[in-house]
């Protein structure tokens, strides 16, 4: 894997875990869920920045940093678009859409939001910070696990001493054999 496509898959990770989280804590902070395509769609418009801010190579003060500041993002996009899972009666079935609400004005947090969301973040940020390692770790002990389950094949059989005594008798003859100095008679013209 190149440096672009793991910085790719590090910042995607990062926006998915850091948005479901955001709106879970949200959630759990008293405010209203966040409807499902609302967390897709900003889960896919942070992927980009995510990538860019986690870098090749991975820093604890800039990693704590983006998450805070997608924390604070997350929590102003839920609040000022109001968005949340409504169902809605069309015909004779149920269909949920995403409903938004008219923009609020009131983007500050309470204290249990504020606390939520924090929770969150530190959440967030032990969750990437040691996610990629502990992932590494899982991937390295399911290969030595596999290579000790796979039997050994062997790439060279034994030959045994019968055969090898007889095929090196017939080498010999037939390189004996080979070297053969007769040839037609020699007529002299005279």
């Amino acid at each position: 894997m190149t440096s672009r496509q793991l910085r790719l898959v590090r910042g995607a990770a990062a926006s998915s875990v850091a948005t479901i989280l955001a709106a879970v804590s949200h959630t759990i902070g008293g405010g209203t869920a966040p409807h499902p395509l609302l967390i897709v769609a900003l889960g896919v418009f942070v992927t980009p920045i995510a990538a860019l801010l986690v870098g090749s190579r991975p820093s604890l003060v800039r990693l704590s940093a983006t998450v805070l500041l997608s924390q604070t993002v997350f929590h102003t996009l839920f609040v000022a678009l109001n968005a949340t899972a409504t169902p809605t009666i069309a015909g004779a079935g149920h269909n949920h859409v995403l409903a938004l609400g008219p923009p609020t004005d009131t983007v500050a947090a309470d204290a249990g939001m504020l606390g939520a969301h924090i929770i969150a973040a530190v959440f967030t940020i032990a969750l990437l910070w040691r996610g990629e390692s502990l992932l590494r770790a899982i991937a390295r002990w399911m290969r030595s696990a596999l290579r000790a389950r796979v039997p050994h094949l062997q790439t060279t059989w034994p030959v045994p001493a019968s055969i090898a005594v007889t095929a090196r008798t017939i080498i010999q003859a037939i390189r004996v054999g080979d070297l053969s100095r007769r040839g037609p008679p020699v007529f002299s013209r005279g």
